[in-house]
This record gives structure tokens, sequence and C-alpha cells, in this order.
């Protein structure tokens, strides 16, 4: 699995635990719609720790917190 997937399920992950949508997460989250739909569609391959903070923020959770997941566990190793 990828970074970008990781963070992907996570967010899916977490909108479900909080019994939110992704646009309300965005709005919650000061993000716009489009960027959240655009790291949630896997167009965004690059989602900043800023980006991560600001969904960490609106969700009331820590950076910590939303790392904690298997899904980041086995991530492939990605050298450019």
């Amino acid at each position: 699995m990828t970074i970008g997937t990781a963070i992907r399920e996570r967010i899916l992950e977490l909108c479900d635990i909080h019994g939110i949508t992704v646009n309300k997460l965005a709005t919650i989250s000061g993000i716009t719609q489009s960027t959240l739909n655009n790291i949630v569609s896997e167009r965004n391959q690059s989602t900043t720790v800023s980006t991560i903070k600001k969904i960490c923020d609106g969700l009331e959770i820590s950076l910590e917190e939303f790392f904690h997941s298997e899904l980041f566990n086995a991530l492939e190793q990605e050298v450019r």
C-alpha cells in the first residue's frame, strides 16, 4: 500500500467513526472540498502534513492518533 492510499483509507475510516461525510470534514477542517476530494479520490498523491494537521484539528484528534492505524504499518517503500 502506498502512503497516499493509506491516508485516503484513514480519512474515510475516521469519517465513518465520527459519522460525518468527507464534505463535512472539509468544512470543519477549514480546507476546500476539492482538496479533500482530490485526496480521497487519490488524484493527489502528495498530501502535506499541514493538510493532515488541519484534518486532525477538525476531528479534534492528534497527528499521532491519525497515524495510529494498521494502515500505516506495511507501507511500500517510495523511492523516486
